[in-house]
């Protein structure tokens, strides 16, 4: 059963950082591309980052770039999500996924308020 739990958020002050992670239990985590994605209230969620496999290759939103970064331990099942110079724009529910042929998997997700 394939598990995804993410922890860090919490209340920031604006240009402060925030480090997310995403543990992942029950598939084999080093075979899948990781995603986090974001969603504000009243907002769609939102693509935020994506890091590949064995983390060779990272994508980013536009809104992002420059400001978090996305990374992966394979040998401890977890990907994070560093934000940098966080603005009042990134507050949302921060959640991690992946995606398999069949399925999407989603975490419950961790709540980001950027806030003074």
């Amino acid at each position: 059963q394939v598990q995804l739990v993410e922890s860090g958020g919490g209340l920031v002050q604006p240009g402060g950082s925030l480090r997310l992670s995403c543990a992942a239990n029950g598939f084999t985590f080093s075979r899948y591309v990781m995603n986090w994605y974001r969603q504000a209230p009243g907002k769609e969620r939102e693509l935020v980052a994506t890091i590949s496999n064995f983390g060779s290759s990272t994508n980013y939103a536009d809104s992002v770039k420059g400001r978090f970064t996305i990374s992966r331990d394979n040998a401890k099942n977890t990907v994070y999500l560093q934000m940098n110079s966080l603005k009042p724009e990134d507050t949302a529910v921060y959640y991690c996924n992946t995606k398999s042929i069949l399925n999407n998997y989603w975490g419950q997700g961790t709540q980001v308020t950027v806030s003074s």
